[in-house]
């Protein structure tokens, strides 16, 4: 396989990953995946990324925590809007049928809001993945660190299908940036932009069927030319 070919594969076969085995990942893989992304453009190379891996005992004592917090119907305290305060059209329908989507595939009719919650609480265990990580950037910069921070998750995304693992970038993770803070120790200067669940894909879990759709070149681009 050459080497454009094997970057292809590694962005074809990138999906979030809802169900992993609980086979561990060694701290030397995670270091070079680190490294790998490191790589990653930022403006002026001030590399904007901070990284909390969390493994065995940290992970249980944060993945409980989040649960809780979940599961007692405490407030979410995002500091960042992800999604569109406003719905609309196209984003609202491509949301919905992913949705609908990963909720036929997981079991759970129209209308199940507690099978939709049990699913959504899902997130906070980062999907039974051995190694959670959370994201965090400094508060006091600016969007331009935050489009830099999105090329860092994807080269590392990317590092991590070339090695055979499996990733779920996940932005629920920052519901709860107080419990996320406080669990491991976050000062107040960093916002937490999000968590990822990484390790190898449980291919037993019906939601790892999960193949989004994605739009044509056409819908999105404009060819401006002579």
């Amino acid at each position: 396989m050459t080497e454009s070919n094997a970057v292809d594969v590694a962005i074809t076969s990138r999906r979030s990953v809802r169900g992993f085995r609980p086979d561990p990942v060694p701290t030397a893989t995670i270091r070079d995946l680190l490294a790998l992304a490191g790589r990653a453009p930022s403006g002026s190379n001030i590399q904007p990324w901070k990284v909390h891996v969390v493994t065995g005992a940290a992970l249980a004592r944060l993945t409980d925590a989040l649960s809780a917090a979940h599961e007692s119907d405490m407030p979410e305290a995002r500091e960042y809007e992800y999604y569109p305060v406003t719905w609309r059209e196209p984003y609202l329908g491509r949301r919905r049928a992913l949705g609908w989507q990963l909720y036929g595939l997981a079991g759970i009719a129209k209308g199940d809001t507690a099978g939709a919650r049990r699913q959504m609480g899902r997130n906070f265990t980062f999907f039974g993945a051995p190694v959670g990580l959370v994201f965090t950037i400094d508060r006091d910069l600016e969007q331009g660190s935050w489009l830099d921070y999105g090329m860092f998750l994807q080269t590392l995304m990317l590092a991590a299908r070339g090695r055979g693992l499996d990733t779920c970038p996940q932005a629920a993770i920052a519901s709860y940036p107080g419990v996320v803070r406080g669990q491991l120790g976050i000062p107040e200067s960093e916002m937490v932009v999000c968590g990822m669940a990484l390790g190898f894909a449980d291919p037993e879990e019906p939601a790892n069927r999960l193949r989004a759709e994605r739009e044509p070149v056409e819908s999105y681009a404009v060819f401006h030319e002579g």
